[in-house]
């Protein structure tokens, strides 16, 4: 088994997967040998077919489902150049709305938020529609503070893209980066190195606590929240495709039912 895992998690280099999917190809491929020994299913077919019948007889969701058997299909033509097809279409994903917070509880979150470092982490989360990986990524070159405008570099599918900075951001900005070079990371942690995502997630937690927001929300709500409220404020769905760094208008436009005036304008006959 290792010397399968070895040639798989070349291969995902040589293809220039991220850290996170290498390690979630191999959890799962590894989860797959183990279950195929343990089956002794031979047909390769059924042996897939009985893997992701397990998973989902475990509750795991579709998106789980799927990322296992793209691992799968992975593993057996990227690694094993196997020319037999693997023919299994995915499982059909759960479409629910995002989680919005309004922009009253964004003021409380953000207000609730004491450490400035992170109040200011949370805000461009919001004001930028940022994931939490591309605000502590961030470096000081990123920024063009004059222009209001946040260059994020590597973002999901190694796409760049461009974003807007809010002018009321501007002045704790250029405090922040003052002192650094290009190169350096925006947020660093009390002991020198770059603040990580699970720093940051935790203290959201926190503040959504103690703000008394009672949505189960995550910091991507702050991304969701960007693209609702930029809609709301009557932005064609292109611009904030592109501010989302979408390559499909489709998963753009979920944000249009969340939004969607003509239903929040229906009264019930209650």
């Amino acid at each position: 088994m290792e010397n399968v895992l070895d040639k798989t998690n070349r291969a995902l280099r040589l293809r220039n997967y991220s850290p996170k999917t290498r390690k979630a190809y191999l959890l799962y491929i590894t989860d797959y040998i183990k279950f195929s020994k343990k089956t002794g299913i031979k047909n390769k077919q059924r042996a897939i077919e009985e893997f992701l019948l397990d998973k989902h007889k475990r509750k795991q969701s579709p998106q789980t489902i799927n990322l296992a058997l793209n691992a799968v299909k992975f593993l057996y033509t990227e690694v094993l150049k196997d020319p037999q097809k693997v023919d299994l279409k995915f499982a059909k994903r759960s479409k629910k709305l995002p989680i919005v917070l309004s922009r009253t509880e964004i003021e409380r979150l953000i207000e609730a938020t004491v450490n400035a470092k992170y109040r200011l982490m949370i805000s461009l989360g919001y004001a930028c529609g940022m994931r939490v990986s591309e605000v502590t990524n961030l470096k000081v070159a990123d920024l063009d503070i004059d222009e209001l405008v946040v260059h994020i570099k590597g973002a999901k599918g190694k796409k760049d893209r461009i974003s807007v900075l809010p002018e009321k951001l501007q002045d704790d900005l250029r405090n922040i980066v003052a002192g650094k070079i290009a190169n350096d990371f925006i947020f660093v942690s009390n002991r020198g190195g770059k603040l990580t995502t699970t720093s940051l997630q935790k203290m959201f937690r926190k503040s959504l606590t103690k703000a008394n927001v009672n949505k189960p929300a995550t910091f991507h709500s702050l991304r969701h929240s960007f693209a609702t409220h930029l809609l709301e404020n009557g932005t064609d769905v292109r611009y904030v495709q592109e501010l989302l760094g979408h390559s499909n208008i489709r998963t753009t436009q979920i944000y249009t039912q969340v939004t969607n005036p003509k239903l929040k304008n229906i009264k019930s006959p209650f």
